[in-house]
């Protein structure tokens, strides 16, 4: 048996890797994998493919006796909200490939509570498809397709109802939102709209080659910001990924704030806030983290990579979770619900901001620095690269090592992760040192390990 799930659901190149004809078959298998006669709700993101590998998984569903509802184009975290919220809704699927570039789609398995799918469930998926035990149902049993246009309005309101939107609304803010062409091209702007924040919109029309930037919020992709924010004295602005599960921010004084020192932040507040005490974050997040939450009187759960696998982890350990995310900028608020989402990071910091009367730089300006370094290097063969760096790091002694996904040396002064991607052809590298200099060195020998130079 093979494997088509990675870490966030089936990708691929549309038309190379991932064709329709494959859509088809892996929207049979979670057909036949539900049974029959259940409500399955599908959106999509912006990209070009989306129309052709959706009507694929449209008729999968329908074929194995399914009722289908289209909610168009939407977040991520809309259509999971939408599962959530619907009790008649037993799963979702959704068409992206988040933040992955252009060429590339994607399908995600969205579970009755709204997280993607366990992997005990792509398991069983799985055999069907490999074995190709789909079943079609009898011709009068044949499932039907509504469309649902409102389900984005849904969403907004289960944003809106988390947060203290009297004090938002009082601050009034100014914000920049960059939703590059993607799935929040609606959601987020009407979301600041209703939140009486003064918006200016970026790449705020919908289209899947992403002509604006590319879709991964990275300081590369989207540092002009930093001159809109100074530019137009903003309180802050704010980037999404492709699916708009994700948000990256720069303060008032145009300066980027990386995903840990957003979740740092968050944390900070959101524990002083409710008195819960637990942060979970994956093994791959900063120091800063850490550091944060044991300031304000909470632990760190570390987890592996992958925003399922942390928010599984805090429904595990319950009411005691305050808040948990990613170093990509990705947040999951348990009050609204158990997944990364984009929006519900905006309010949260429009929130943190107003109750705390101070600035997102001053916010920032309270956390200790690190230096951080995060790059990628493209391979053929992941499992070679990953011996060659365990060998690499294993001999430079390091104070503790951490193998809950891939290998993580720990240092006094920093640590060196690397890990394989579970959605590209790259080992991911991550470096993070006191010294800023120490961090770039450490960066390129690791680099020059990894391609054997």
């Amino acid at each position: 048996m093979g494997r088509l799930f990675g870490t966030n659901g089936v990708r691929g190149v549309a038309n190379e890797e991932l064709t329709p004809h494959l859509a088809l078959d892996v929207s049979l298998a979670i057909g036949t994998f539900l049974g029959k006669g259940k409500t399955v709700a599908v959106g999509s993101d912006t990209r070009v493919s989306g129309s052709a590998i959706k009507s694929a998984v449209l008729s999968g569903l329908m074929a194995t006796g399914h009722k289908v509802v289209d909610i168009g184009i939407i977040p991520t975290p809309g259509l999971q909200y939408f599962v959530k919220k619907h009790d008649e809704v037993f799963a979702g699927v959704m068409i992206t490939a988040s933040h992955n570039p252009p060429e590339y789609n994607g399908i995600k398995l969205i579970w009755t509570d709204g997280i993607e799918a366990p992997r005990e469930v792509e398991e069983k998926v799985e055999e069907i498809y490999f074995r190709r035990a789909f079943n079609l149902v009898h011709w009068n049993e044949i499932g039907s397709l509504v469309n649902y246009p409102e389900a984005y309005h849904e969403y907004i309101e289960g944003v809106l109802s988390v947060v203290d939107t009297q004090a938002i609304r009082e601050r009034e803010f100014h914000v920049i939102v960059d939703v590059g062409n993607g799935a929040a091209y609606k959601t987020s702007p009407e979301l600041l709209s209703r939140l009486n924040a003064n918006v200016i919109t970026l790449n705020a029309q919908p289209d899947g080659r992403f002509p604006g930037r590319m879709p991964e919020p990275t300081y590369e992709n989207i540092k002009y910001l930093s001159d809109i924010v100074k530019e137009m004295g903003a309180d802050f602005a704010v980037a999404h990924d492709g699916d708009a599960d994700r948000a990256i921010f720069f303060d008032d004084k145009g300066r980027f704030i990386g995903g840990e020192y957003l979740l740092a932040m968050l944390s900070k507040y959101v524990i002083k806030q409710t008195g819960k005490r637990i942060v979970v974050t994956p093994v791959s997040s900063g120091r800063v983290v850490e550091d944060a939450v044991k300031s304000a009187g909470g632990e760190v759960i570390y987890t592996k990579v992958g925003s399922p696998i942390v928010a599984r982890k805090m429904i595990e350990l319950g009411d005691k979770v305050a808040i948990g995310g990613e170093e990509n900028g990705g947040i999951i608020y348990p009050p609204h619900q158990y997944c990364r989402d984009g929006a519900m990071a905006i309010a949260l910091v429009m929130e943190m901001i107003s109750k705390t009367g101070k600035k997102l730089s001053q916010l920032y300006d309270e956390l200790p620095k690190y230096y951080i370094i995060k790059t990628k290097v493209h391979v053929e063969d992941k499992e070679k690269m990953m011996k060659r760096a365990e060998e690499f790091l294993r001999g430079l002694e390091a104070r503790e090592y951490i193998t809950i996904d891939g290998i993580k040396a720990v240092f006094d002064d920093g640590w060196i992760l690397v890990r394989p991607s579970g959605t590209e052809p790259i080992i991911r590298v991550f470096v993070e040192f006191n010294s800023e200099e120490k961090a770039k060195r450490t960066v390129e020998e690791v680099l020059s390990i990894l391609k054997g130079e």
